[in-house]
C-alpha cells in the first residue's frame, strides 16, 4: 500500500503528547529493566527465592506466555534485560522515531515481548498493576508512528480510554471500598501505613488534619470526575490531563509507589493538544502531516477494533458492585482493569530479620538485616526510589499484613541469609555480619508509627516502634532446611 490522506484518522495537534508516550514509556521500560538485570536472578532465578524453573514446570505456556517456556537459564534473563534496556534507550533519545512508523513499532513490539516473558514469570514479585500497566501502555504506544506520520487518532483514543480506566477505577475502588474514604478520613492513616514511605511522607502524616480532609475531597474530584473530560479531545481534555498530572505529582512527593505515578502522568500528556503546549511552553510547534502509509492506518484501525472487543470486561467492572483492582483479563495483560488502596491499613506493622553469631538463641544478640526502602532504623531518613520498584521490600510490607502467599518466599529468603548467599544480600541495604553467615535467624514484629515533633526533638527518632512478639522462631541452617 501506498501513501493515502485520511484527515479523520490522523491526529494533527498532538505531535508533542505522542512525543511524550512514546519516549516516557521507553524510560519506565529503562528503569523495568534495569531491576530485571539487578533483582531477577536472586529473586527468581535458577536458584532464587521462587526460581522460574519450576514455575514453568508447572504452569503451561497458554496460561503464562513467556519466553522462558522455550528455556530459562539466568544467562539468557541477562540478555533478555540487556537488550530490553538497550532498545527502550534507542527509544528514549529517539533514533526508532526518526524514521519510517514501522522501526519505533518493532522496537516497542520487542520491549512488549520481552517484558511480559518476564512478568509472566514473575509470580508474586510482579503482581502489581503497575506491570500490567506498563505492558499495555507499551503496546499502545508501539502503534502512534513516527515523526514521518500524524498520530493516528483511533491509537490516541485509547491511550486515553486507559487513562480514563486507571483513574476512574482508582476512585471507585476507594469510594466503593473503605468507609475512611467516604468520610474523608484515609489519610490520617495512609501516609504513615503505605508501603514504602519517601522522605517527604512523614510531613505529609503530620499536616493538620483538616487539611488532609481536603486532600481526599480533591482526590475524589481528581478521580470521580476529572477522568470523564479526558474523553473530550481538545482544550477540555488538557486542562483535565493538567488536574491529573498535579495530583500524581502530588503523590510522587508523598510516597513511593513504583512507576505507577510516572507512568500516569507520561499517559495523561497524551491528551493535551499542541495548543496547550506551545502555550505552556512559549513556542511555536507546527501541525503534523495527515497523510501515512496504507498498511499503517489498516494496522491501527485492526488495534483499535481489538481493545475496543477487550474493553468489555473492564467497562463492565468499572459499574460493577464487585469491582476488583489491578486484573489482567487476558495473559498479554491488554485492557485492563486498575485500582489502588481500595482499603488502609490503620496500623503499620513491619518484620524486622534478625541474626546472631552465639550458639545459644535464647541467649544471644540479636543484629537486624537493613533493607533499602522499607522501615527498620527509626533514625533513618526514609529514601525516594520510585520510579525504580524494590521488590523484596514491598513483599516484606505485605508480609507485615500477614499475607500468606509471601510465606512461600520469605522461608527460602532465612536459608540465604544463613548461607550468606550473596546475591541475597545485594538485595539488602546492610549484612550486619559482612557476609560471613549467621548461625540463627529469626522474624520479629513490630508496631511502627512515626514520631511526633516532641519525639523527634527529643529522640532523634523518625519512627517510634513496639515489640509485637516473633514471626518466626530462632531457625538454623538444619531447621530451615525441612521447612515446607
Amino acid at each position: 500500500m501506498g501513501w493515502v490522506d485520511v484527515p479523520w484518522f490522523a491526529a494533527e495537534q498532538y505531535t508533542v503528547g505522542r512525543a511524550v508516550a512514546q519516549h516516557g514509556v521507553a524510560a519506565v521500560y529503562a528503569v523495568a529493566f534495569v531491576a530485571v538485570l539487578h533483582q531477577f536472578r536472586p529473586l527468581l532465578g535458577e536458584h532464587g527465592l521462587l526460581p522460574v524453573p519450576a514455575f514453568v514446570a508447572r504452569v503451561s505456556w497458554r496460561r503464562a506466555p513467556s519466553l522462558f517456556h522455550w528455556r530459562y537459564s539466568d544467562r539468557l534473563l541477562v540478555v533478555v534485560g540487556w537488550t530490553g534496556l538497550l532498545v527502550a534507550l534507542t527509544l528514549v533519545v529517539g533514533l526508532p522515531q526518526r524514521v519510517a512508523p514501522w522501526v519505533p513499532l518493532l522496537a516497542f513490539a520487542v520491549l512488549w515481548v520481552l517484558y511480559l516473558s518476564v512478568v509472566n514469570v514473575g509470580q508474586v514479585f510482579y503482581g502489581f498493576g503497575w506491570e500490567s500497566l506498563l505492558l499495555e501502555a507499551g503496546f499502545l504506544v508501539a502503534f502512534l508512528g513516527s515523526d514521518e506520520v500524524a498520530p493516528p487518532l483511533p491509537v490516541l483514543a485509547l491511550l486515553w480510554w486507559l487513562v480514563f480506566r486507571l483513574e476512574l477505577g482508582a476512585g471507585l475502588i476507594k469510594w466503593r471500598g473503605d468507609p475512611v474514604w467516604r468520610d474523608l478520613t484515609a489519610l490520617y492513616y495512609h501516609h504513615e501505613t503505605q508501603p514504602m514511605p519517601g522522605p517527604l511522607s512523614r510531613l505529609f502524616h503530620l499536616l493538620p488534619r483538616p487539611l488532609h480532609r481536603v486532600e481526599v475531597a480533591a482526590n475524589h474530584v481528581a478521580q470521580l470526575v476529572v477522568p470523564f473530560f479526558l474523553l473530550v479531545p481538545g482544550r477540555v481534555a488538557s486542562v483535565a490531563a493538567c488536574v491529573v498530572v498535579v495530583t500524581q505529582l502530588w503523590l510522587v512527593l508523598s510516597g513511593n509507589f513504583a512507576w505507577l505515578n510516572w507512568l500516569t502522568i507520561v499517559l495523561a500528556c497524551a491528551a493535551v493538544d499542541d495548543r496547550t503546549w506551545s502555550w505552556l511552553l512559549g513556542v511555536r510547534i507546527e501541525p503534523a502531516t495527515s497523510s501515512a502509509p496504507g498498511w499503517f492506518v489498516v494496522v491501527a484501525l485492526v488495534v483499535t477494533a481489538l481493545c475496543v472487543v477487550l474493553s468489555r470486561h473492564p467497562a463492565r467492572n468499572l459499574v460493577s458492585k464487585h469491582q476488583v483492582m489491578n486484573a489482567s483479563y487476558n495473559v498479554f495483560h491488554l485492557v485492563n482493569t486498575y485500582g489502588a488502596f481500595g482499603s488502609i491499613t490503620r496500623r503499620r506493622t513491619e518484620v524486622v530479620v534478625e541474626g546472631t553469631s552465639d550458639d545459644e538463641p535464647s541467649r544471644a544478640t540479636w543484629r537486624e538485616y537493613e533493607f533499602h526502602g522499607k522501615p527498620g532504623d527509626v533514625r533513618r531518613l526514609p529514601r525516594q526510589f520510585a520510579p525504580y520498584h524494590l521488590r523484596l521490600d514491598w513483599g516484606m510490607w505485605f508480609l507485615g499484613l500477614g499475607s500468606s502467599a509471601q510465606l512461600r518466599w520469605f522461608v527460602p529468603f532465612l536459608r540465604r541469609l544463613l548461607e550468606a548467599d550473596p546475591a541475597t544480600l545485594r538485595l539488602l541495604r546492610v549484612d550486619p555480619f559482612d557476609g560471613e553467615r549467621p548461625r540463627w535467624v529469626r522474624a520479629h514484629l513490630y508496631g511502627y508509627r512515626y514520631a511526633r515533633p516532641a519525639e523527634r526533638r527529643a529522640t532523634g527518632q523518625r519512627w517510634v516502634r513496639e515489640d509485637q512478639g516473633l514471626l518466626v522462631d530462632a531457625l538454623d541452617l538444619d531447621a530451615v532446611r525441612h521447612l515446607r
